[in-house]
């Protein structure tokens, strides 16, 4: 270990541990993003076709649509996690294609009132 390190460690344990600390919640954050951003820029996640495995939070990443339009043609309270179209089908006795279609035509609705935000 260097001198300036064990200096560090004998005299500022706490102040050292929490700046390793930091380090490593922004080293994970700072990845995270990362890769997030390079999932999303690939053109192959971008307007997938609708699917039940799908969230509804997925499906307007995908469709660069704002959430609460996906939410509120499905009637789905934004308290709401992670509930995949699959399951909301299920939980309303209604057929998934039901479903996909009131997402589609929710999405429709907001691109013909709203300008493009992609090229």
């Amino acid at each position: 270990m260097s001198p300036v390190l064990r200096t560090l460690w004998t005299e500022h344990r706490l102040l050292l541990s929490g700046f390793v600390l930091a380090s490593a919640v922004m080293l994970f954050f700072g990845i995270r993003t990362v890769m997030f951003w390079v999932y999303w820029a690939d053109p192959a996640h971008q307007e997938e076709p609708i699917a039940g495995w799908m969230t509804p939070g997925y499906v307007a990443q995908s469709w660069d649509v704002p959430i609460p339009v996906i939410r509120d043609a499905l009637g789905v309270p934004p308290e709401t996690r992670r509930e995949t179209i699959r399951a909301l089908a299920d939980a309303r006795g209604v057929p998934q294609e039901e479903i996909v279609r009131a997402i589609e035509d929710a999405i429709a609705a907001h691109r013909a009132n709203a300008p493009a935000s992609r090229p």
